[in-house]
């Protein structure tokens, strides 16, 4: 079962792109029955695991900004720990209406995006590809002949706020935080839709890997044979919507993708409140 609900995971998440990890939670929950605490360390797994395969692909067809991905990842290092400790102190069902709270808040912004930018609902995270053109940016800025982001300190610290603020969340909730980096660097730095997206990528895969080993050295148990097909599944899955992501992504998948997980939110509301 657990290898199915993986392989579900990751053909939204190779269709979308838009944040199909974040299911991983409730599948599990739903799923398999289990508790916030058991779904969340094995959902950062395949998280992690997601998010590496795509940095591989990303890494050949597009431009990682591979130091803001890496300030962001040392950033979320240091507050993944404060999010798993601050989640052992929550009940479950807290924990629950937390996460349904903040799946409902993205679907609703995935559902505005697949309304007013059709074209941004089209970038996959699992196939993103383009020139990585950049438009202006109103706080980091671009080095007119290098092209590379210029390092001041509003942006390094702008940058670092990013990656700590994902890292928490990651260690309270289990997510990768793709739809916090994303529309972050997309507002505060010049970078192109496709090259926030494969940067994205690669912040998630190593505060995700920071936040399961900080997990496993809080005492957090893994349930292993579940655990590994759903990733295995989740990596299968991602594959296979790869391969189909170019003909069917776009805005209409995206906003049936969006009302799937309002219908994840209310379902997990319900429980918690039951």
């Amino acid at each position: 079962m657990s290898l199915l609900l993986g392989m579900l995971m990751g053909l939204v998440l190779g269709l979308t792109g838009a944040g199909g990890s974040i299911l991983a939670v409730p599948l599990l929950m739903l799923g398999l029955g289990w508790s916030f605490a058991e779904a969340a360390p094995v959902a950062l797994m395949a998280v992690c695991a997601a998010a590496a395969f795509g940095t591989a692909f990303a890494w050949n067809v597009t431009y990682i900004r591979y130091r803001a991905a890496m300030l962001m990842a040392a950033a979320g290092a240091l507050t993944a720990p404060l999010g798993l400790a601050a989640a052992g102190r929550m009940p479950g069902e807290t924990l629950s209406l937390v996460f349904a709270g903040l799946l409902a808040v993205v679907a609703l912004r995935l559902l505005l995006q697949a309304w007013r930018q059709p074209a941004e609902a089209a970038v996959v995270r699992a196939a993103v590809a383009g020139n990585g053109a950049e438009d202006n940016g109103p706080l980091c800025r671009l080095h007119p002949q290098t092209g590379r982001l210029m390092w001041t300190c509003p942006c390094a610290l702008l940058i670092s706020s990013i990656g700590a603020v994902t890292g928490f969340l990651s260690g309270l909730l289990g997510v990768g935080g793709g739809f916090v980096i994303v529309p972050a660097l997309r507002a505060a730095t010049p970078l192109s839709i496709h090259s926030a997206v494969a940067t994205s990528l690669m912040a998630i895969a190593l505060t995700s890997a920071a936040a399961v080993g900080s997990a496993l050295l809080m005492g957090h148990g893994v349930p292993w044979r579940a655990a590994l097909p759903f990733v295995g599944g989740a990596l299968l899955g991602m594959v296979a919507g790869r391969r189909l992501a170019p003909g069917l992504a776009g805005p209409a998948l995206q906003a049936g993708f969006a009302a799937t997980m309002l219908l994840a939110s209310a379902v997990m509301a319900a429980h918690a409140l039951g």
